[in-house]
């Protein structure tokens, strides 16, 4: 398996609904690498590392997220080894505040 990063912004109600934590939680039980924060103008962004399918798999499942969110759109590119350094040092999946 190719290892992959990505990161991701997720648009629509996807704040106030739990979606940091549903992505820490779902991320971490695959087995991925990475973070996630809101951001001020109302989306959701996240880095995921990991095995390709399993990053490709999260990346799906962002695109419903959580009870009570309503995804309306989520962008997706390639990220470098570098955007997995806003962890602080240890941590496997964080959630930063919010950017």
């Amino acid at each position: 398996m190719a290892a992959a990063i990505r990161h991701v912004t997720i648009r629509g109600r996807v704040q106030g609904v739990g979606f940091r934590y549903w992505t820490r939680r779902t991320a971490t039980a695959r087995g991925l690498e990475g973070w996630v924060r809101n951001r001020r103008d109302g989306s959701v962004e996240a880095v995921f590392a990991g095995p390709k399918e399993a990053v490709a798999d999260m990346i799906k499942l962002c695109r419903r997220g959580p009870d009570g969110a309503r995804v309306d759109s989520v962008d997706e590119m390639p990220a470098g080894p570098d955007m997995l350094n806003l962890r602080k040092n240890g941590e496997r999946f964080a959630e930063l505040n919010t950017m």
